[in-house]
């Protein structure tokens, strides 16, 4: 999960260095936080949210395999 998160972040953002991506599990849950630039921010959360709510789709269906739950937060 935290791969896939890491790419598609990778892919959009000026500065691919300054991604960070963590994993935390807490029960039945799995949180991703995805860092990037402040520059970046906009670029990783897209027109009205559209880019982040797709990839926090993906982290759905990826936790759904794994029969848990998933939250994406996306900080500076």
């Amino acid at each position: 999960m935290e791969e896939l998160i890491a790419f598609i972040a990778r892919s959009l953002v000026d500065q691919p260095d300054a991604v960070r991506v963590s994993r935390t599990e807490e029960d039945d849950a799995v949180i991703i936080e995805l860092a990037v630039a402040a520059d970046d921010l906009g670029k990783v959360i897209g027109k009205q949210g559209r880019t982040a709510r797709a990839m926090r789709s993906l982290l759905a269906t990826l936790a759904t395999k794994e029969n848990k739950r998933s939250r994406l937060e996306i900080v500076e």
